[in-house]
């Protein structure tokens, strides 16, 4: 740990210390001892924040575009909430990130991202900034209700849901894949229709020559990758087999779950057997690495590190956890430090500078050279 978090974590235990001491010695019930407890109290607050949210220093982009972002909302009329039961139908919050001075239009790749369980659609802005500034437009979601905080078009502000907090904390594929399997179809039928929607709504808008937002304007909708972490990974992955217009996906360590067709008799996940139609990169970390060949739910994972090619790549990160993927590890360190098994991240933005390096140069080799080739 951190020696930051140390003194922190010993002010916040002295400040707890005074806080109580000033509320229960006897002889402090006046005046000054409540201001004292008070005073401690709101010590604690401050130290707390501190601790788990310091000042965090924006990692500078390295393309030639500056970034602009527009916001909007999605309806999906066709699909009613699975997570509500007034009836409405499920709303989407959407953000692109884009090149400002590019000015060329329908001229950059599309890259449509899906953040993990309980994230939010900001969770990887440092690499949507980084792929806009090299000429991508990046389109993020906030998949509601799976996402740990969203605020609808009406002004209401959404949590994630109860069930589905339940239902992740109840997953053990590795002790019973027959249970896990009906969550994996439910997620991902969630998670995919979500994707699909937003491609389709976008290329739509883009082919009507939408005035709705000014991105539109720069869209090359034939070169489309999707893209995403941990669970929105594993439904990028699914998305790629499904659609015949996705150029490439890639996937911040997340297994194959769309892949999935049933469970044997031995208790053993039956996998789609034909080869992945599309160029795919996996990134993974210290979380799933040494367990791709143990773990039932990764075995498309590691038939894959067989087949290393220029279509199929796999990176291995050394040194992190699974929450050193996002903007996490940038944003709140101990946060991160908790949610990767208190392992430590001693170098986030060189972590996070990696991922972006290596993102970049696989969209630059299998959507911008296809432009090229097309021309």
């Amino acid at each position: 740990m951190k020696i930051r978090h140390t003194i922190l974590l010993i002010a916040m235990a002295v400040e707890i210390l005074l806080f109580f001491y000033c509320l229960l010695k006897k002889s402090n019930h006046v005046p000054a001892g409540y201001i004292c407890a008070v005073l401690s109290f709101a010590l604690l607050i401050c130290t707390g924040w501190l601790l788990l949210f310091p000042k965090v220093t924006p990692i500078e982009t390295t393309g030639e575009y500056q970034v602009k972002r527009e916001d909007c909302f999605y309806t999906d009329t066709s699909r009613i909430e699975t997570y509500t039961d007034d009836g409405s139908c499920r709303e989407l919050p959407i953000s692109f990130w884009y090149p400002a001075e590019c000015q060329r239009t329908q001229s950059c790749p599309l890259v449509v991202f899906s953040h993990g369980s309980f994230g939010i659609k900001e969770s990887n802005e440092t690499l949507y900034r980084e792929l806009a500034s090299h000429g991508y437009v990046v389109c993020s979601i906030d998949h509601t209700y799976q996402c740990f905080s969203t605020t609808l078009s009406n002004g209401k502000t959404v949590r994630v849901s109860g069930a589905f907090m339940k239902d992740i904390a109840a997953d053990s594929p590795q002790d019973n894949p027959a249970q896990s399997l009906p969550h994996f179809e439910n997620w991902m039928d969630i998670r995919t229709g979500d994707i699909n929607f937003v491609l389709d709504t976008v290329i739509e808008k883009v082919s009507e020559k939408s005035g709705e937002l000014s991105v539109y304007r720069l869209i090359d909708i034939s070169c489309i990758c999707v893209m995403g972490h941990s669970l929105g990974g594993s439904a990028a992955l699914g998305v790629g087999r499904q659609r015949d217009d996705i150029m490439a996906v890639i996937s911040l360590e997340a297994p194959f779950l769309c892949d999935i067709q049933g469970v044997d008799a031995d208790g053993n996940f039956v996998f789609e057997q034909s080869e992945y139609p599309v160029p795919v990169l996996n990134i993974y970390s210290d979380a799933s690495w040494e367990h791709l060949r143990e773990w039932k739910q990764y075995e498309e994972n590691a038939r894959l590190l067989d087949m290393e090619s220029d279509d199929i790549q796999n990176i291995y990160l050394s040194g992190i956890g699974h929450f050193s993927l996002t903007d996490l590890s940038l944003s709140s360190p101990f946060l991160t430090f908790i949610f990767d098994g208190f392992k430590t991240n001693d170098a986030p933005q060189e972590t996070l500078k990696k991922i972006n390096e290596v993102c970049l140069a696989f969209l630059d080799g299998h959507l911008k050279v296809a432009k090229v080739k097309e021309k």
